[in-house]
């Protein structure tokens, strides 16, 4: 293990914590609030701490894929830990177990809150809250690669660890280049997500966290209600960007930059995600028709959930947990699916359900026709063997963990199992709200530290896609070579 070139990055990480804690500042100066002040201590301290680690050279170049990945999850929890620093200080969150909990949800762009009254914290800590789901959307790693004049011959290493899906490829031939590509895209977004709500007259400060988290698909809102308070249009432009946050980046850049426009369209996942999210819409529509005045709103609320959940962003309108059983059941049941690989979002990913169902087929095919040879096939490709054999073992490690997870909770709370596995759901999938008591209108406060620290474990394991997580605990990882 190449601990001095971990050490880096972790310095690097908490150089750029302390950038991003200076945006809390400024708004603390426009809203004439004292948090601010200790926001700029955690910053300096970020600084200072990061440049040290970062001064100091790393005594070996060498650097594989193990390294990468405990780089990415060390890197993921020491941001949490500082970034959970100032909400403990100003008094906003006087317990570090739920600073860290909402910070590491806020990062992860979980969403789950174990905040009471959200509207009792002070706006410097609210855009904070937020802003932690911008951050974490597209990844702080990848953000370090896209800005930083170099760093290294290890970055393909730490973007696989920390990009969401089965695959992580160059859109551009150098990785920086790919990076800075991606968060240009990201940045484009956000900035005509932000704009649009602005012109539809939400406040300036709501549009802003509003933004943030429907880039990141986090859920944080700045409301008690989340987005129930909006005007149907400010809505209506939520449901449409969060839906566009959860699209694999890739397309876009097939759109925007590539002289191969169609391939945009061609994407097997992409078309998928969208027929996913149409049947959802269409048929929880029709079922929770009677709850509302008019089959318009119907449809408005049904978009809106089926986007916020698929996309594991976590917004409400309204609270889904009095929403009819089937409506209710469809929604658990793609929060497991999540978005597209190469998105902000989090869950299983489109592209690895797909992958699974595919290879379903073709052992049912081999039974009928045993000598029969077929290839798994995406946007007519054939996948390579060793990546469907990855997604396979993902699935499989993903329903241990969850199941694990799951079994941990019910020792331990005396809430009941609906709550319980919801929770995991919510958490581990970075959704946010799940049913009953976890529920839209509901929170996690009341959850024991003990199963509060297990579900922050399952919000980084699966914004993580769980492999450099559990590397932590292998022994083996830790031996110099």
């Amino acid at each position: 293990m190449n601990y001095s070139a971990i050490r880096k990055i972790l310095g690097n990480v908490l150089e750029f914590e302390a950038l991003f804690l200076l945006l809390p500042c400024i708004v603390a100066l426009i809203y004439r609030e004292h948090q601010g002040i200790w926001y700029l201590a955690c910053a300096a301290v970020c600084l200072v701490i990061g440049r040290i680690m970062a001064s100091l050279p790393a005594r070996r170049d060498v650097f594989y894929a193990r390294e990468g990945f405990v780089a990415v999850a060390l890197s993921w929890i020491v941001l949490s830990i500082f970034g959970a620093a100032p909400f403990v200080l100003c008094g906003d969150i006087p317990s570090f177990t739920d600073a860290l909990f909402e910070t590491i949800s806020g990062f992860t762009t979980t969403g789950s809150s174990i905040l009471v009254d959200v509207e009792a914290l002070s706006r410097t800590s609210l855009f904070w809250r937020s802003f932690t789901h911008w951050v974490g959307g597209m990844g702080v790693i990848v953000f370090i690669l896209a800005v930083m004049p170099k760093t290294g011959g290890y970055n393909m290493h730490l973007m696989r660890a920390e990009s969401p899906g089965p695959s992580v490829g160059k859109l551009v031939p150098k990785i920086r280049e790919t990076a800075m590509t991606l968060y240009m895209i990201y940045f484009g977004i956000t900035v005509v997500e932000l704009l649009l709500l602005i012109i539809a007259r939400m406040p300036v400060f709501d549009a802003f966290c509003i933004a943030f988290g429907s880039a990141g698909t986090g859920g944080f809102g700045v409301l008690a209600d989340s987005c129930a308070s909006y005007s149907l249009l400010c809505q209506g432009i939520i449901t449409v960007f969060i839906i566009l946050f959860g699209v694999n980046f890739n397309a876009y850049y097939f759109l925007l930059m590539s002289k191969d426009k169609k391939a945009a369209f061609q994407m097997t996942e992409v078309r998928a995600y969208f027929g996913i999210i149409a049947f959802c819409v269409i048929t929880i529509g029709i079922n929770i028709r009677g709850q509302y005045e008019n089959i318009f709103l119907a449809f408005h609320h049904a978009a809106f959930q089926v986007g916020s959940v698929i996309t594991t962003t976590g917004f409400a309108t309204q609270d889904f947990n009095l929403w009819p059983q089937y409506s209710r059941a469809l929604l658990v049941l793609i929060m497991f699916i999540g978005a597209c690989a190469g998105s902000t979002g989090g869950g299983m990913k489109v592209s690895r359900v797909l992958i699974l169902f595919k290879v379903i087929g073709r052992e049912i095919e081999r039974y009928i026709h045993p000598r029969s040879v077929r290839s798994i096939k995406m946007d007519g490709k054939a996948c390579d063997p060793e990546m469907v054999r990855g997604v396979c073992t993902y699935l499989g490690t993903y329903m241990m963990v969850f199941a694990l997870s799951v079994l941990s909770l019910t020792m331990i709370e005396s809430c009941d199992l609906e709550t319980i596995f919801t929770s995991v759901v919510a958490t581990f999938n970075n959704i946010g709200p799940g049913l009953n008591m976890v529920g839209p209108s509901a929170n996690f406060a009341f959850f024991s530290p003990v199963s509060k620290y297990i579900l922050m474990f399952d919000m980084l394991a699966g914004r993580l896609e769980l492999y450099p997580m559990l590397l932590l605990f292998a022994p083996g990882i830790w031996r110099k070579s």
